[in-house]
């Protein structure tokens, strides 16, 4: 998923850059592909919560960025923050290695091929679709089944639109009628998933698919970030009981508590955004017990 860009439109609105590299990989060789991931970032975390639940941890390795980002980009800076195959200093030289456009935006998550020594895509939700696909040997649920793919596909469009991508058209919105035109649709949607999980206790039934994965990396994130950082502040995501509970079923997952940095998280976005945090102070709250009894189920 492309790397967010403050520069919009004419009218304020915040605009994503396009993903530059998109192969496709249809029979993945064990140990030949490396994720290059920020755990700090919600397109990145995707990655790596799918990797987890299908058991990929051998067949696709993972390498770690920090989470604070200047001009330079995308580093491993050392300690846990290292390129354990190429030994980069910054994500910017993966790009170069693959013969990027010399405009192209440097964003995480990568899917990097150790034969070729390139990037093969850098778009999250087509690395995970790649992996759900069994073309890296994935061995555990089924998240994107071929009976529920189209209202899969319906769910996560309105969710991206105006969610996942939402929280970002309203932090980074330049004036009040763009902040706003993001805003009304992003808590419609919350309502709509308030009351959609009222009848179901995932977004398709009763097992989560692909759909429910992308969007837990933007909820676990709301209270924390996006409620104030992004000025997404109509309601916090614990005044909605069931998005609530949901999110703390999803939490408690087997496997994905482990994949929430959420000290990360918050140094990343209150650290890395200076047009929207100056003093670059770290709110020292909220607390938030994601592994409190989620009544669900």
């Amino acid at each position: 998923m492309a790397q967010a860009s403050i520069a919009g439109d004419p009218a304020g609105a915040f605009e994503r850059a396009p993903s530059v590299f998109r192969e496709w990989v249809s029979a993945g060789e064990p140990g030949r592909y490396h994720l290059y991931v920020a755990a700090a970032c919600p397109w990145c975390h995707r990655t790596m919560i799918v990797r987890e639940l299908l058991g990929l941890q051998s067949a696709v390795g993972i390498s770690f960025l920090d989470p604070i980002r200047d001009e330079r980009g995308w580093e491993f800076s050392g300690g846990r923050f290292v390129d354990l195959v190429e030994g980069m200093r910054f994500l910017s030289e993966a790009y170069a290695r693959s013969d990027a456009a010399p405009a192209a935006r440097v964003t995480a998550p990568v899917l990097w091929d150790r034969e070729a020594g390139r990037i093969v895509n850098n778009e999250s939700s087509e690395i995970i679709r790649m992996f759900e696909t069994g073309a890296f040997g994935a061995g555990g649920p089924a998240l994107y089944p071929p009976e529920s793919a189209a209202e899969i596909d319906r769910v996560n469009e309105r969710v991206y639109e105006t969610l996942n991508n939402g929280v970002y058209r309203c932090g980074f919105a330049r004036t009040q009628q763009a902040y706003e035109a993001a805003f009304w649709p992003l808590f419609e949607t919350l309502d709509w998933l308030e009351e959609l999980l009222g009848r179901r206790r995932f977004l398709l039934g009763a097992a989560p698919t692909e759909a429910d994965w992308r969007l837990f990396p933007t909820l676990v994130r709301f209270d924390a970030v996006y409620h104030g950082h992004f000025k997404c502040n109509l309601r916090r995501l614990i005044d909605y009981p069931n998005l609530w509970g949901y999110t703390r079923e999803l939490y408690q997952w087997p496997g994905v508590a482990a994949t929430v940095e959420l000290d990360e998280i918050k140094r990343h976005y209150y650290m890395t955004h200076a047009a929207l945090n100056p003093s670059r102070i770290v709110p020292a709250g909220p607390e938030i017990d994601f592994g409190s009894a989620h009544g669900r189920g």
